[in-house]
């Protein structure tokens, strides 16, 4: 689970950070780029949280007894 979770937080950092370099670049390719790199890190961190709450990645990860 500690490794879900840094990775979820890698994910959100990463689109944080592409949020940055869209808005400081000066090439609007590189702004489109950047901004659509940002959102699949925000895609990849919304399902990664939504597998994280999920019962099913719980009951996975369970180690036997």
């Amino acid at each position: 689970m500690k490794d879900a979770q840094s990775r979820l937080e890698k994910l959100q950092t990463d689109a944080a950070d592409c949020d940055i370099i869209a808005r400081l670049a000066t090439d609007e390719a590189k702004r489109e780029t950047f901004r659509k790199l940002a959102d699949a890190y925000r895609k990849m961190a919304a399902d990664l949280e939504a597998l994280i709450a999920s019962d099913t990645f719980h009951n996975d990860n369970k180690k036997p007894g």
